[in-house]
């Protein structure tokens, strides 16, 4: 983990306003979830803007004993087609802070390079999500996460 960030990207053979409508629905956002633990959310099918606030009912871990949870996601970061990002709480504000953002940018071939990325800088909690294993297990989710959003687009 490189300082309050983890980064992944990849090359979807697909144009940017198509991954971005996926993103940018989070009604679909499980999905493509790679890590297995978004739900459902509350915003089935409504585009998100910048100020949208959605939650999502998250899975708990039987490896890190959490239960089902709700994180409640309001979106900080808005550019059509390139970027969105929202930041998440959960608790009455108790807990979170993290945020998920997607970055895209087309390339010469007609293909989008993908970037999510975990910023923590935020987060109350800080301290502990850089325990364990979980920055790693974090950034394999993304990987998949990536991987799936390229396959529902090719499909």
């Amino acid at each position: 983990m490189q300082g309050d960030r983890i980064s992944v990207e990849r090359v979807i053979d697909a144009p940017a306003d198509t991954i971005f409508a996926l993103l940018a629905d989070a009604g679909k956002h499980p999905a493509f979830d790679g890590s297995g633990t978004v739900n459902h959310t509350t915003a089935a099918s409504v585009p998100l803007s910048l100020g949208s606030v959605f939650s999502m009912r998250m899975r708990g871990r039987r490896e890190t004993l959490f239960l089902p949870y709700t994180m409640n996601n309001t979106v900080i970061e808005f550019d059509k087609d390139r970027r969105i990002a929202w930041q998440t709480t959960a608790f009455g504000g108790w807990f979170g802070g993290r945020i998920w953002r997607y970055e895209l940018r087309p390339t010469a071939e007609g293909q989008t390079l993908a970037r999510e990325e975990w910023d923590i800088s935020r987060d109350r909690q800080k301290p502990m999500l850089r325990l364990g294993g979980l920055p790693e297990q974090t950034e394999k989710g993304m990987r998949a996460t990536l991987d799936r959003l390229a396959e529902t687009v090719a499909g």
